[in-house]
């Protein structure tokens, strides 16, 4: 199995926040700002994955996140 360095998410803007979600992980956050926005993505990326076999998910150990910024609701 070829395993993956990174873990792909998109930022949004919502009505009031910014959106964050994962593609290969059932993660989903938001924030005010996009800095907040993107540190609750490394915090819920982190608890997500927390004593898991990353194997399991296709990843290495200790992946990047690779965030794509994306105007307009999806």
């Amino acid at each position: 199995m070829n395993l993956q360095h990174t873990i792909k998410a998109f930022i949004r803007p919502g009505e009031t926040h910014y959106v964050a979600e994962c593609v290969e992980l059932a993660v989903v956050t938001q924030g005010v700002t996009l800095d907040e926005t993107l540190a609750n993505l490394r915090e819920a990326v982190a608890l997500h994955i927390e004593g898991e076999d990353l194997s399991t998910f296709g990843l290495v150990p200790n992946p990047t996140i690779l965030y794509s910024f994306r105007q307009g609701a999806t």
